[in-house]
């Protein structure tokens, strides 16, 4: 197992302690409608037993030193801070030595000082969904009752600076806020958030039987794009103007992590984040009621591994089934990726997003490929010199003083330094 060692790395998994329930109704969102799945079960809440059961097994397949929880939704503040101070108790349970962290991903609407005081007495790190200034977050991220949510967000967010709360964003870019790359970032840098996720919105409309009406990466080859997703286009000139802007004075500053991870592969180091990794399959997704899937974005029937009540964990995510998934992001490129200047820095980007044709006439291409090769070509000369600066033990940072001195000259050159 040279290449897909399981324990070549940690395996993680983004827990559900509400399912996929959510006191907001935002349009674009990929995971509400997964409470279809669980149709015949009244109460899409992780019970304690479950909560013990996952903590004793996500800690004990874990290999390294430190292990990280991440808890995801739906909303996760559906569940009462009581249930986090059971997982709090439990982690110190069943720590054996090992370092424990936290991750909570969040719309912000329910967070009161209570929230925030433990959020910063256990060291949670907080994910705050927002989608830039209020025209832009409001024409998606509404209320179950159509009322507009970014005001609420926008107290969440004070109440956890306020309380010295550590928390970055995560932006969804759509069909409408890429066409504003500019007020889109600036708005970020002006709310003082010095770390950001923007995340492309992209899904398709395939209705099945039991309600549910996205498709997934093997069904519905006939299916319409929804009319929310950002189009490549869209996508490429976004990562281009908000890139033009970083680079002239926000490095080291302000932190965009698709920026981060594109330098990562630059220079030949793991990504950070799974879209542009080699492989995936290290992060499954846990459901209230313990069943695990291959991913957070693959919660299918067909991606269903096992329950952690019949099948231990770290059996599931280290089965020749997940591995499998995780190298087939590699094994199943198109002949167009396979030939791109660019595959290093993409590996053909996030599988859930390969239903188009390249132009060889192949099916499974990524859908925004052509955005992603107008990015790379844009930003090549600055993770070049970047790249180059690391290696030379000097602080990418330079790169902004690089380009006010009118980008002279500087070895290696692209070809040299791109594939290092």
């Amino acid at each position: 197992m040279n290449t897909i060692s399981p324990f070549a790395r940690p395996a993680y998994v983004m827990a559900k302690p509400a399912g996929a329930l959510c006191n907001l109704a935002c349009k674009y969102c990929y995971y509400t409608e997964k409470a279809k799945l669980y149709s015949d079960t009244p109460r899409h809440l992780m019970s304690d037993e479950m909560l013990e059961e996952y903590t004793r097994q996500y800690i004990g397949m874990q290999t390294m030193p430190q292990v990280l929880f991440t808890w995801h939704g739906g909303e996760t503040l559906m569940r009462p801070l009581s249930f986090y101070q059971k997982a709090i108790e439990l982690q110190k349970k069943y720590a054996g030595g090992r370092q424990i962290d936290n991750a909570i991903q969040t719309n912000a609407t329910l967070i009161t000082d209570e929230w925030a005081r433990f959020f910063r007495e256990n060291h949670f790190l907080v994910g705050v969904s927002i989608d830039g200034p209020q025209e832009f977050h409001d024409e998606y991220r509404r209320t179950r009752t159509g009322r507009p949510s970014f005001r609420q967000v926008m107290q969440g967010i004070e109440v956890l600076r306020r309380n010295g709360v550590e928390w970055n964003a995560l932006a969804v870019v759509n069909d409408f806020n890429a066409d504003y790359p500019l007020d889109f970032y600036n708005f970020f840098k002006e709310i003082d958030c010095h770390y950001i996720q923007f995340t492309p919105v992209v899904e398709r409309i395939y209705r099945h039987p039991d309600g549910r009406i996205l498709a997934s990466p093997t069904e519905g080859a006939t299916a319409e794009l929804a009319d929310f997703s950002v189009t490549p286009g869209q996508w490429g000139r976004f990562l281009c103007a908000v890139f033009d802007e970083w680079v002239k004075e926000d490095v080291g500053e302000f932190y965009v992590q698709l920026f981060d991870a594109t330098l990562a592969n630059w220079t030949g180091v793991p990504p950070g984040i799974c879209t542009l990794a080699e492989t995936c399959g290290h992060a499954g997704a846990l459901e209230f009621n313990g069943d695990l899937y291959s991913c957070d974005h693959f919660v299918f029937p067909e991606y269903f591994l096992g329950n952690i009540r019949q099948h231990p964990l770290a059996e599931m995510m280290y089965s020749d089934r997940q591995l499998r998934f995780g190298a087939e992001k590699r094994t199943k490129l198109t002949r167009q990726c396979r030939e791109c200047e660019w595959l290093f820095a993409c590996n053909g980007e996030c599988p859930r997003l390969r239903f188009a044709t390249d132009k060889h006439g192949e099916p499974g291409h990524n859908y925004l490929c052509a955005g992603y090769r107008q990015f790379f070509d844009h930003v090549a000369p600055y993770m070049d010199f970047m790249k180059a600066q690391l290696q030379q033990g000097e602080p990418p940072a330079n790169v902004m003083q690089w380009l006010k001195d009118g980008r002279p000259a500087y070895p290696p050159k692209r070809n040299d330094a791109s594939k290092g």
